[in-house]
């Protein structure tokens, strides 16, 4: 069919509007006449030129172009711009190499920057400190306080030793050296690495060991081969089954919302408490290599990312040199 890259861009747009909101569709122009300006740097008149001219090349001459852009302008308008490719190939307008237009993006486009996961510091010490007062819940059965035991030491290894949930919920009592604190373990990347436990953290994994001791006993295996997490749900039943990342979560979350509402339900992870981890040892020590290590990071850029100051820090900071000179 011949047709004009500017009348084909006029029918993609007009699409765009029967299927999109009218600020969508406003953005989407905006792109494509960015798209334009490009092509006719590179003497390609959308309005004289055919659509047999257009070649996938222009799909990087854009991306080149949009580098003095926000990011996030950059991204909208290259998806705009994919967009009118597709649309090309579905209305059989023109031939397009559609996976050479997705290789040639994700070439040229910037990627997103890596952000860290917020996490609610001050919502989190709420539910540690809820957490030390579960051995004190009344309960109505011995299972039940076998949970809160758990619950709890679960809680408080997480936010003390930075392990991921699925490193905690893998570690079996035989791991742990209760005389120097530590646990030898498989981590990311299968990796042995060396994980320290806090004062308040051992004895919370004590008692609850305590409270497993006639049933631990019962199984016939070896208490070192047992899980230090296990399940205690019917399922279970009267073996010593470990823990699943599942129930790591759903522990979690339950406690945060016993705490802090059912409005508080998914904003705190067991991934959370990593993060409030390794910012806790890099606000104390202000060592960067220190809490690489400890937070296991073989690469410490990645540490590198937690060593900012929270809001409140910065709001902190700046009244007090500001105000402090009037």
């Amino acid at each position: 069919m011949d047709m004009t890259i500017s009348d084909a861009i006029e029918r993609y747009i007009s699409s765009v509007k029967l299927s999109r909101s009218a600020h969508t569709a406003m953005a989407y122009k905006n792109a494509m006449d960015s798209f334009v300006a490009t092509l006719h740097d590179h003497r390609i008149d959308s309005a004289t030129n055919l659509l047999g001219d257009l070649s996938e090349d222009s799909i990087s001459w854009f991306a080149d172009d949009l580098k003095g852009y926000a990011p996030t302008t950059e991204r909208l308008y290259l998806t705009a711009a994919s967009g009118f490719f597709n649309y090309i190939a579905a209305e059989n307008l023109n031939q397009v190499n559609l996976p050479r237009i997705r290789l040639l993006i994700q070439q040229r486009a910037r990627r997103p920057g890596i952000r860290l996961p917020q996490f609610p510091a001050d919502a989190i010490e709420k539910v540690l400190e809820y957490s030390e007062g579960l051995i004190n819940k009344p309960y109505e059965d011995p299972g039940e306080r076998l949970i809160n035991l758990r619950d709890r030491a679960f809680l408080l290894t997480l936010a003390d030793t930075g392990l991921r949930v699925h490193e905690a919920c893998a570690l079996r009592r035989g791991d742990v050296d209760w005389f120097e604190g530590k646990a030898v373990i498989i981590g990311k990347g299968n990796r042995q690495d060396v994980v320290r436990f806090s004062t308040r953290a051992t004895q919370a994994l004590q008692d609850y060991l305590h409270e497993r001791t006639a049933t631990d006993g019962n199984t016939g295996k070896s208490l070192s081969s047992l899980p230090l997490f296990a399940r205690h749900d019917k399922g279970s039943g009267k073996k010593i089954k470990p823990m699943t990342t599942t129930t790591g979560r759903n522990i979690v979350t339950a406690r945060v919302v016993e705490v802090l509402g059912d409005t508080a339900a998914g904003t705190i992870t067991p991934h959370s408490f990593r993060h409030y981890f390794v910012t806790r040892v890099l606000r104390a020590s202000g060592n960067l290599k220190l809490a690489q290590e400890l937070a296991r990071h073989r690469n410490i850029t990645v540490t590198q990312r937690y060593a900012h100051l929270s809001n409140d820090e910065l709001d902190k900071g700046y009244w007090d040199a500001i105000e402090d000179k009037k």
